[in-house]
């Protein structure tokens, strides 16, 4: 069932996932390892004849330590033997297609159903885009290892062998029977678990936040400084694929170290940018960037009064998120929700982390550029 499809970037609501809440929990059918015999019987029977059926398809043995089973979250891997750390536990040749149906769909599309409802579509992208994996193929949905639960601490992820043709996963530690087996789908913040994925972890590490800074209509340098940018704008390779990428948009992680690493460099030069008040300190940036690499204002102003004007209209900015997001939390907390749906509850308990994850962030960009301002300040 590899279904291979034009690259593009997939954004959806909600999946089966969508409980999901623990960054390295781990489910077993018991409180405690089960026997092979006891696992084999805590097998989803709904899907019982699903994998024999997939290696008939694929004409190769898939997996030896896997089976069907459901978590508190519904559907998953669990091993049904002894796994070890290292072993393979998990090949998906390219072939295991559904081809012949897909054939006989486009055949039959124009016929079989009118214009899809926007509402309709949507679900429908979803199941799809909830469960593919970027491949060398493109976007590609591989049959059983989908029915994997994402651990954000773990190293066993899906990969492509391209000479044998097929996709495969690696334990990344010892399994006993009954033990849900996870991997991890990426190094992805709450907004991308949320949106490509329906679920959130109440701590992630990779959370991130993007923020947009505009020149002010009002600056009277705005058309020139729009030029600069313009001139010396360098889109970064990672970049290149993303419709929406721009020089005034600016992706902030967590700070944890005193250089800074987290606050991109280029949001700093952006900042030094707006910051400049004349016509001829923007031709000093300009030939300043012409006598290095190009790129605009990454280098400190020699004038610590400046490079101090430049970085606290970062704070101010981020002073201003953090605000927001605050409050967003307080709303989220202030009425009663006591009669809502299991879904809403979800939805909320989603926002809380996402929005707690980007206020985290906010909070160590602040406090490292307010230490960072001081030392200016403070300099001699």
């Amino acid at each position: 069932m590899l279904l291979s499809c034009p690259t593009v970037k997939l954004i959806v609501l909600q999946q089966r996932r969508t409980f999901t809440s623990s960054l390295a929990k781990r489910f077993s059918f018991n409180a405690q390892s089960l026997t092979e015999s006891q696992a084999q019987a805590a097998l989803d029977k709904d899907c019982i004849d699903f994998l024999p059926w997939l290696e008939q398809i694929a004409g190769a043995k898939i997996t030896n330590t896997l089976s069907t089973g459901k978590s508190l979250y519904g559907r998953a891997l669990f091993a049904s033997k002894v796994i070890h750390a290292g072993d393979c536990i998990l090949k998906v040749p390219f072939n295991a297609e559904f081809s012949l149906v897909s054939q006989a769909f486009k055949k039959h599309l124009p016929k079989a159903i009118e214009r899809p409802a926007l509402e309709n579509f949507m679900y429908a992208y979803t199941l799809v885009g909830s469960r593919a994996w970027e491949t060398s193929r493109g976007i590609s949905l591989i049959p059983f290892a989908d029915f994997m639960n994402h651990d954000g601490l773990s190293a066993s992820i899906v990969l492509t062998d391209e000479d044998n043709q097929l996709s495969e996963v690696t334990a990344d530690r010892d399994y006993s029977p009954g033990d849900e087996v996870l991997i991890r789908y990426g190094e992805f913040s709450n907004a991308t678990l949320m949106l490509d994925f329906g679920f959130t972890l109440p701590y992630n590490t990779h959370d991130e936040v993007q923020i947009q800074m505009d020149i002010p209509n009002d600056d009277p340098l705005c058309n020139m400084k729009l030029g600069l940018l313009q001139t010396h704008y360098t889109r970064s390779v990672k970049d290149i694929n993303i419709f929406h990428s721009s020089y005034d948009t600016f992706t902030i992680k967590e700070v944890k170290s005193a250089t800074g690493k987290g606050i991109p460099q280029s949001l700093r030069a952006f900042a030094r940018l707006l910051s400049c008040t004349s016509p001829q300190e923007l031709n000093d940036l300009s030939k300043e960037a012409e006598l290095n690499d190009g790129r605009l204002a990454r280098l400190p102003f020699k004038d610590r009064s400046r490079e101090l004007e430049a970085h606290k209209i970062i704070l101010a900015h981020i002073n201003s998120l953090i605000v927001d997001h605050s409050v967003c939390i307080k709303e989220l907390g202030a009425s009663n929700f006591r009669f809502e749906s299991q879904r809403l509850t979800v939805r909320r308990q989603m926002a809380r982390e996402l929005i707690f994850g980007e206020l985290r962030v906010l909070r160590s960009a602040a406090e490292w550029l307010i230490h960072y301002c001081t030392n200016l300040f403070s300099a001699p």
